[in-house]
């Protein structure tokens, strides 16, 4: 058994355009509309960490890279090689069209006069390493950086010269793209002593704080704006800034270096002020002197522990390297910034880059919950704050005022996360303040209109809203209010209104990404009767084998730049996406609740193993803050949770042994008959299962067991078996309780 995974992490994964094998069988017939690209940056992170810093191109979407806006298809090249004109700080991960761009305070190391400023240089020698980037600018000076939960540090290696220096532009904002920047409403920054600066910034409604020190005392220490020097100053302050009043400004150090000269700067940030950002910095980094190697080795010991919870073996390095690379995406965000919320006076959790909830919550969150139970807890509570400050729980929630609901996406998928934790017990919620806002949240927005209509458009907010009445029974139950639970429940039951049983899938609607073929395989919490609204058990799986592709053609996938038409023709297609994209990321597991864990297996073989792989290259789309990565790391596992369920399917795993630290203790899952698996190898199939010794027929575990440990024992074998077949071995169903009296649904409204 292997050691961390942290040596194996790849960080330029996903940086650039798709660039896997062709296709070939199931995986051949997959349509994937939107970009082919992963959207991810090698920046230096810290797990869950409030910092993130990378070169800056400015390039879509998250400042690293060279590409223009893209939102199907190969994205289009900005330049030919990687370029940056210095180190910004927070980046996105993987996101798409989110509208919010950070890329804040960059730092660019100089031989220029400050005129240059801006320019852009060539990348070379670039490295990254979980908490750490560097790369050596074509002017010759070599970039480091490394990060702490809430700071920064860099550390420039110069050539000889008169007059170097390292400018700090607090201006910049957002990416080089149309309608890309972000200009700061109102900022001010000024000189504390020698080597000591600070500044403060709003953007987006927020107030970002930072505190400076270099430690080149030599060195001159100015401040500067409009690219021009301002001799003698200490302050500077701007109010009402727009993007046609908008001048540069910042501060920067300057004197002459030697060959191989190290200088270094650290950054402490904060939402609450430039004092609060100096204690950051001691926090992370201790007073006195600044020391890159110390905080790069307590920033790589805490990624190594973190990625230290699963061990697995039984492939290659370059598997290997894939699955310990999804791992460390899955723990970039949210970004938890305990005691920092700018938006309302108490301590306690925070947290910002919730960015793509109806990504996250089915794979990701599950993560957290089942690793980390404890950051699980602040993240849940921090978006309890959110939603009593707000009064909605955010969709989507970015350091910006307000949060991005995205209100077309999704709904009501905060009650999802928080019914897996309820289930599960976990220590620290505050049940009786959670069903509160739970319930009130199902309430608006187009909750509306599923109370007064049975139904909400885009139809998929739909099953949001039914399963979000039935999370929220989970805990209206847990804290004893059976008159609510009762009344949820009933309105739970309104999952059934988006079917049509005429075709078995939902009906015709807007959406925002996909098709109803996409969004028709939700795993609902009473799925025997959506197998029987679709006609029953074969009716079921051959609307899914139409889904996936068995027995049709293999596609072209879009290339650069797509027409109208061909877009139209693939879209016509109702096919699978292959993890290209988000609304259909769980349907291959639809497959265990009729009975054929065989499909599934197949399915997700061919999805594992042809749509992820090594290099920039290697994702099938956009990672969506890590939603895609732990896709992949479930089902790398031979486990996918059923998000607000609590309970895990299981499937063939691509590994003969893994090891999962769980907060009970290790959760062992191996196999017997195992065959390294790959892209032209067939997929193994479960044939029987054990758990702690006894006999497993069923093809689900409660996420209790997977949370407390234990040892899952699996026969694999090249043909299916009638393991997970019979019906009282599929995974649980829950109707509503039979002393309810369903309400006749109201009539529908078009949309």
């Amino acid at each position: 058994m292997t050691d961390s995974l942290l040596d194996l992490v790849d960080p330029f994964v996903g940086t650039e355009a798709t660039a896997l094998p062709p296709a070939t069988g199931l995986a051949a017939t997959w349509w994937a509309p939107k970009p082919q690209v992963g959207n991810t940056h090698p920046g230096a992170c810290h797990p869950l960490g409030m910092v993130s810093a990378c070169a800056y191109s400015g390039a879509y979407p998250t400042g690293y890279g060279r590409y223009d806006i893209s939102t199907e298809g190969l994205p289009t090249s900005l330049a030919d090689d990687q370029l940056a004109s210095g180190v910004t700080h927070f980046q996105q991960s993987g996101t798409g069209a989110i509208r919010k761009y950070y890329n804040y305070l960059r730092v660019t190391p100089m031989l220029e006069p400050l005129d240059a400023l801006g320019r852009t240089w060539a990348l070379h020698d670039e490295v990254a390493s979980p908490g750490y980037y560097a790369a050596t600018l074509a002017s010759g000076v070599r970039c480091e950086v490394t990060v702490g939960p809430k700071s920064a540090v860099h550390r420039f290696t110069f050539p000889e010269h008169p007059d170097a220096r390292i400018v700090v532009d607090l201006s910049l904002g957002g990416l080089a793209i149309p309608y890309g920047a972000t200009v700061p409403l109102r900022a001010h920054l000024g000189t504390l002593g020698p080597g000591s600066a600070y500044g403060e910034i709003v953007v987006e409604g927020a107030p970002l704080a930072a505190h400076l020190e270099c430690d080149a005392p030599r060195w001159r220490q100015m401040l500067w704006y409009d690219r021009r020097l301002m001799p003698g100053s200490t302050r500077l302050e701007f109010g009402d800034i727009r993007p046609t009043t908008l001048r540069p400004f910042g501060l920067m150090w300057a004197g002459p270096t030697s060959a191989g000269q190290v200088v270094e700067l650290r950054v402490g940030f904060s939402l609450r002020g430039p004092e609060r950002a100096r204690d950051n910095l001691v926090t992370d980094c201790g007073p006195g002197p600044a020391s890159f190697a110390e905080r790069r080795t307590v920033t790589t010991a805490t990624w190594r522990e973190h990625l230290g919870r699963v061990e697995v073996d039984g492939a290659d390095d370059e598997r290997r390297s894939v699955f310990a690379t999804a791992l460390y995406h899955s723990l970039l965000k949210p970004c938890l910034a305990p005691d920092e919320s700018p938006f309302w006076p108490t301590d306690g959790p925070f947290a910002y880059d919730v960015s793509t909830m109806w990504d996250i919550y089915r794979t990701q969150l599950p993560l957290l919950t089942t690793f980390f139970p404890e950051r699980a807890v602040e993240l849940a509570t921090a978006l309890l704050h959110i939603c009593e400050e707000e009064g909605n729980f955010p969709i989507g929630y970015r350091m910006a005022r307000g949060a991005d609901r995205f209100s077309r996406q999704a709904s009501a998928l905060v009650q999802t996360f928080l019914a897996d934790l309820c289930a599960l017990e976990v220590p620290g919620m505050d049940w009786d303040w959670a069903l509160v806002h739970m319930h009130n949240d199902l309430r608006r927005t187009y909750g509306e209109d599923y109370l007064l209509h049975g139904v909400a458009h885009p139809i998929s907010h739909t099953l949001d809203l039914a399963f979000g009445y039935w999370c929220t029974e989970r805990v209206a139950r847990r804290v004893g209010d059976v008159a609510l639970a009762d009344e949820l429940a009933r309105l739970a039951t309104g999952w059934a209104n988006a079917f049509d049983p005429s075709t078995g899938l939902l009906h015709d609607s807007t959406f925002y990404e996909g098709g109803r073929w996409n969004y028709s395989f939700r795993l609902v919490h009473d799925m025997a009767a959506r197998i029987a609204l679709a006609g029953g058990d074969d009716a079921f799986v051959a609307l899914l084998d139409r889904f996936f592709g068995y027995g049709a053609e293999p596609v072209v996938q879009p290339g650069e730049r797509p027409g109208v038409a061909e877009m139209a023709a693939g879209y016509a297609l109702d096919r699978f996406e292959g993890l290209n994209n988000e609304p259909d990321m769980e349907a291959p597991w639809a497959y265990h609740y009729a009975g054929r864990p065989d499909r599934t297996a197949e399915v997700v073989h061919a999805a594992v193993h042809q749509r992820f792989g090594p290099g920039p290259g290697g994702l099938p789309g956009n990672d969506d803050s890590g939603g895609l990565s732990s896709w992949y790391v479930w089902a790398s596992l031979g486990l996918f949770p059923v998000a607000g369920q609590a309970l895990f399917l299981v499937s063939a795993p691509a590994f003969s042994e893994s090891r999962l630290k769980v907060p009970g203790g290790v959760l062992t899952i191996e196999t017997t008959g195992f065959a390294p698996p790959g892209r032209s190898t067939p997929p193994q199939y479960v044939r029987a299962a054990w758990l702690d010794g006894r006999p497993l027929t069923r093809t689900w575990v409660p996420a209790s067991i997977v949370r407390g440990g234990g040892r899952l024992l699996l026969e694999l074998g090249s043909e299916p078996a009638a393991w997970g077949t019979a019906l009282a071995d599929r995974p649980p169903s829950f109707p509503p309780p039979r002393y309810l009296t369903t309400p006749t649904p109201p009539s529908r409204e078009t949309p």
